[in-house]
This record gives C-alpha cells, structure tokens and sequence, in this order.
C-alpha cells in the first residue's frame, strides 16, 4: 500500500489529468512508477523492450483500476522512440511528466571491457536519455506547456566512481550532468528536470550486478549481499517503492521550485 502525503493528496484533488510516460516500466524501479504516478491521478504510458511484458504490466495496473496503457520502447532506437512517443500522444494527448528509467548494468575489468559492451551501456543509459527528453519536448508537446515534469532515473554511481562499473558510473554521471543542464536551460519554461539518483535498490537488475560481481572475485551472491548491506547506513537495500516516492513528489505541484538536481535515495549510503 503507497501512502502519500497531504501535499500530494491536494495536488490530486486539484491539479487535472497530467499524461505521464515511464520507460522501461514493467519490473523494479518503473514498475513501482508507473504504479504510484497512475494512482495519483496520472494517464500512464509505459514502454520497454520486451512486448509481452509491457502487455502483461498493463493488464496487471487496469486490473487494479488504474489508466494505463503502453507499446513496445527500444529506448536505443529513434524510430522506436518517436513511435512510442507518437503512440501515447495518440492514445491520451501531450505530455506533462517524462520519467527516463530504462537502463541496464554493465562492466567489468575496465582493461578488458569490449567497445561493444561499453557503447551500450551508454547509448542505453545515457544517450536513450537525450533521445526520448527531445522528442516529448518536441512530439509530445511538453515545450509548449507552461508546466512539466522531467526525472531522470540516475544512480549514486553518477556521483562517485564504482569498481568494475566504468560504464555504467560514466553513463550515470553523464545523466546527472545533462539534468543539471537542462534543468537550469528550461527553467524559466516552468518544466523542471531532477534525477534521482537510487543507491542499492533490489530489483532484478540488482541482483544481476550481485552475480556478476561473485564471479568477478570468486564468491557468492550471498557474501556480496552481506558485503553491499554493510555499507549502507540503513544496513539494508532500499526498495523500488521507496525510490519511486521520490518521484512522485518532484512531478506533484509542491516540487515546483526543485530543478536541475540530484537527490539521493541510498539508506545513506551516500553524502554527495
């Protein structure tokens, strides 16, 4: 159950049905956006690669009442982008709140990093970034609106380096610096740009990064759990609900005077 605040509440009583656009929304951290944004009043239209999943995700959340819909988004893809753009304009008209949450992990041995690996992690984190912020400013209208919502999922790798994830930490730092940008560029337009930068979150792709860093020194998963949540001030990992919070009040009304910011949800792990 999402509880929110009495700010939130009255920004849905009062403010009118915003059109939101989450990628890479059907597990972890968009999943619990994509939720939390359509209880809170939003038209919610979610992409990520695999169809059978944006499909299943979407008959979950209407199973639950809430207004929803979705396509297919290879967020590497600027035909797929403008498509997928193109789709949820059609389908509930132009865009208020942009969330760019697709991304994936990637690294390693920076020595013995492939260009290949490499150049994905930063056309899919970084670059997909760029792509989609431009075409809901542009396709989906956002540009001409006296109001707007851009978050940015980042990462606290986007503010400190991370051994054995060169790619993905310059791929997240890339993302923080372009919402710093844009957030002061677009300022005076009433759109504001924030990241969200999650420290360890458990979610699917964390436990992806968990094995791959148990074969990287030869240990288990469990000891690399054990090693991850000592760090944590918190002593455990945050959840995608919790990141996700985050997010629903930097696009509520009472969030208008914070942009071009990087704010932290990371048990404290980190004080940057």
């Amino acid at each position: 159950m999402t509880v929110t605040s009495v700010s939130e509440q009255q920004d849905a009583v009062h403010a009118p049905t915003r059109v939101a656009l989450v990628s890479g929304a059907t597990s972890g951290i968009g999943l619990a956006v994509a939720r939390l944004l359509a209880t809170q009043g939003h038209r919610v239209f979610i992409g990520a690669r695999n169809a059978d999943n944006v499909a299943a995700t979407v008959k979950e959340l209407r199973a639950d009442g809430l207004d929803i819909d979705g396509t297919v988004l290879d967020v590497r893809s600027a035909v797929d982008v403008r498509t997928f753009v193109e789709a949820a304009v059609d389908r509930f008209g132009t865009i208020d709140v942009l969330v760019n949450n697709a991304g994936r992990s990637g690294g390693g041995v920076t020595a013995d990093i492939e260009y290949e690996l490499w150049q994905d992690v930063i056309d899919t984190n970084l670059n997909s970034v760029f792509r989609l912020t431009s075409e809901v400013l542009n396709t989906g209208g956002m540009r001409h609106k006296a109001r707007g919502r851009i978050v940015n999922i980042a990462s606290t790798a986007g503010k400190q380096g991370v051994v054995l994830g060169a790619p993905y930490s310059a791929s997240k730092h890339g993302v923080v610096g372009f919402t710093k940008a844009l957030g002061n560029e677009l300022a005076p337009s009433g759109i504001t740009v924030n990241a969200v930068c999650p420290g360890y979150v458990e979610t699917p792709m964390a436990q992806r990064v968990r094995q791959g860093y148990a074969a990287a020194y030869d240990t288990t998963e469990a000891a690399i759990m054990e090693k991850f949540s000592a760090k944590i001030p918190l002593g455990r990992y945050s959840s995608p609900e919790e990141v996700a919070g985050l997010v629903g009040y930097l696009v509520s009304d009472t969030a208008a005077s914070i942009t071009a910011q990087a704010l932290n949800v990371c048990g404290g792990l980190g004080n940057f």
